[in-house]
């Protein structure tokens, strides 16, 4: 991953600086602690309104197919029961041919469900699986947006989305094995070889006995504004730092950052710190005006999967523990009042209000922001996840099947040959 990248450079950079990251082993529970699924039972009540529908093997093997087919819409499934009403069309349209088929079919319930949610939440909800959220797929979306209000919708995000493919297929990346599993593998020469031979549907059956996989489905935010969702990191159940989410300059957001910190500070120290499993681990909220009440949006895991945004995880990692600075702090502060009890006769009461003071001394989380001079603040231009793009005239070829990526590519030659064709005669043109 390019972060983790940058965080080796900029170690192997320093003299004696880790060559690896320093995270802790990672593990499959720690993993499935920060699955949605996991957590909202336990803070739901701090979360935006949101249901959670539970996904079947024949929905998962839709997602991890290739190309994009999406149910019919309820007049076309309406036409397809009833065949004996003409189509509102042309007549000798093809629109409703039997060769069609309807992807929804063998995951009805899921659909069914997926359907009755959207008109439960008002209407208008924003997806994501256990994980992620198709945040890199809005590019395809109608409206830019996350917001959906049909179930295609939905699942033209799910199965346009990198991010939602690594939840599907990378779920254990850089986890470390169960021993039990590594026995089985020392066990079975021939694991490979029967890996290949397994269908998709089998493959995907495998990940869902290990990941009870949902469809999470959030009401639309009225009014969502991007600068005021942060990002937190806990590293040993402290909250180490803060940042903002979207990487761009607000310049109302500085004057915020006092009221922003200590609702961020009272809202973890009441309800995450004791509370989630884990020690350490990242989570993000929502702030809205009049910012007195914080809202969990997600919990991620600590690893490098997660970004670190206005942070490096080197950074990170390697940033003084607070009760490390804390205890710094008392010791040469009381090295002070030994020193000035030495001077004074009542060196008692010296040292008693010395302690009341040294009770004052607390870690604050630094609450990074960019700022109006960062390189992020000009990048309104730049398309989020644009990595994660195609171009919209080859997502309408994959979706005509194969012979419809033959006459893109054939198309696409031609363009070229036109091209080169041009650029020859214009040079001879120029130096004749």
């Amino acid at each position: 991953m390019p972060i983790a990248q940058v965080d080796l450079v900029e170690a192997s950079n320093q003299p004696g600086g880790p060559t690896e990251l320093p995270f802790p082993t990672l593990t499959r529970s720690h993993i499935l602690n920060c699955s949605y699924h996991s957590w909202y039972p336990r803070y739901r009540s701090l979360t935006p309104k949101a249901r959670l529908v539970a996904l079947s093997v024949p929905f998962l093997t839709y997602l991890r197919a290739d190309g994009i087919v999406l149910p019919p819409e309820p007049s076309e499934a309406r036409q397809r029961a009833d065949p004996l009403t003409p189509p509102p069309s042309d007549p000798g349209s093809d629109v409703w041919d039997d060769e069609d088929p309807d992807p929804s079919e063998a995951w009805s319930d899921v659909h069914v469900k997926v359907q009755e949610t959207i008109r439960e939440l008002g209407g208008s909800v924003m997806p994501k699986l256990n994980w992620s959220a198709p945040k890199d797929a809005t590019w395809i979306s109608a409206t830019n947006t996350m917001e959906c209000r049909n179930a295609n919708d939905i699942y033209l995000l799910l199965k346009s989305s990198d991010f939602v493919t690594h939840d599907l297929e990378q779920v254990w990346d850089d986890v470390e094995e169960e021993e039990q599993d590594e026995e089985n593998e020392c066990d079975t020469g021939d694991e490979s070889d029967r890996d290949e031979q397994k269908s998709s549907e089998q493959k995907a059956e495998e990940v869902l006995k290990g990941v009870p996989y949902h469809l999470v489905l959030r009401k639309t935010i009225p009014a969502y504004n991007p600068a005021l969702e942060f990002r937190c990191f806990v590293r040993a159940r402290h909250l180490l730092c803060i940042c903002q989410r979207d990487l761009n300059y607000f310049s109302f957001l500085p004057a915020l950052v006092p009221k922003l910190r200590t609702v961020i500070e009272d809202f973890y120290q009441k309800n995450l710190q004791r509370s989630f499993l884990d020690e350490n681990f990242a989570f993000d909220v929502y702030i809205p005006p009049p910012h007195d009440r914080v809202w969990l949006i997600d919990i991620n895991p600590w690893a490098i999967r997660t970004d670190p945004l206005l942070f490096s995880w080197l950074e990170i990692l390697t940033m003084p523990a607070p009760e490390q600075i804390v205890a710094t702090a008392l010791q040469a502060s009381m090295e002070g009042d030994r020193h000035q009890t030495e001077q004074e006769e009542n060196g008692c009461n010296g040292f008693e209000a010395s302690e009341s003071e040294d009770e004052k001394i607390i870690y604050t989380p630094e609450f990074r922001l960019v700022n109006r001079d960062d390189p992020e603040a000009y990048a309104f231009n730049t398309p989020k996840y644009s990595a994660h793009k195609l171009p919209r005239d080859v997502v309408d070829a994959g979706n005509d099947g194969e012979a419809g990526l033959r006459e893109f590519m054939g198309a696409w030659r031609e363009i070229v040959r036109q091209q080169e064709s041009e650029q020859k005669s214009s040079g001879l043109g120029k130096y004749s």
